[in-house]
């Protein structure tokens, strides 16, 4: 059971009891941050990955992994971090695939099935992705070098995932952007999309080998085409 801790708004003085969510670890076991009592959160008034993200330790497995720092919402309308025992980690740039090899070289077949996330809110929308390529075998998740015209990219080794939490669908050209970033970073990549896509955009997809998913409000990844049906299936 993961553990409680009182939280004190610094800013209206508010008191919380907040318990660590449980994310599932790749071996299947529940991994909680470790929370720190006698700690003092911070507000949280801009973002970063480094800010965002915590290293923790799987009890289970050992594994370290990278997880989404503990956050708590006030009713004054102040967003609190919770402070924690974790290690903080900056993510390192991931290398180079060789060229053809896609997105499923490289990666470990996932074993647990996949715990989704309910999505309130855009980060909410990156997390459930990263869970998700996590889920799927891809590690040392970071915020992608090339920024696309839409929405927030994340990387791992081989892979490019364009996260689209706009309530517009996404377009050909935001497919096409994504898949030649992935194409001069020798690497593969995934479209996963709040509001859907364009019937182009589905299109372009099939013919360039881009797999399409829809992130629906549970934050179960809903595959759109073929091609991420394969992915989700561990046969690409």
């Amino acid at each position: 059971m993961s553990e409680s801790v009182l939280v004190r708004c610094p800013v209206c003085r508010r008191e919380h009891l907040y318990t660590a969510p449980r994310y599932p670890c790749v071996c299947g076991a529940p991994v909680a941050a470790p929370l720190d009592r006698l700690g003092e959160p911070s507000v949280v008034t801009h973002r970063t990955w480094a800010d965002d993200w915590i290293t923790v330790r799987c009890g289970t497995c050992e594994r370290e992994d990278e997880w989404p720092h503990p956050e708590l919402g006030c009713a004054c309308g102040t967003i609190l971090r919770v402070p924690v025992d974790g290690v903080r980690r900056q993510p390192s740039p991931a290398p180079a695939e060789d060229p053809g090899e896609g997105p499923g070289r490289g990666r470990k077949p996932s074993r647990a099935a996949f715990q989704p996330l309910a999505i309130r809110s855009a980060r909410d929308a990156v997390t459930v992705t990263a869970l998700y390529l996590r889920w799927l075998g891809y590690h040392d998740i970071r915020r992608a070098d090339q920024r696309q015209p839409n929405g927030i990219g994340l990387a791992a080794r081989g892979i490019l995932a364009q996260v689209d939490p706009t309530v517009q669908p996404a377009s050909l050209r935001d497919v096409e952007c994504l898949w030649l970033t992935a194409m001069s970073e020798s690497a593969g990549c995934v479209y996963f999309s709040l509001a859907g896509y364009a019937d182009d955009a589905r299109a372009v997809a099939d013919r360039l080998g881009v797999p399409l998913f829809v992130l629906d409000l549970t934050g179960e990844p809903q595959p759109v085409n073929s091609l991420a049906d394969e992915l989700a299936a561990g046969r690409t």
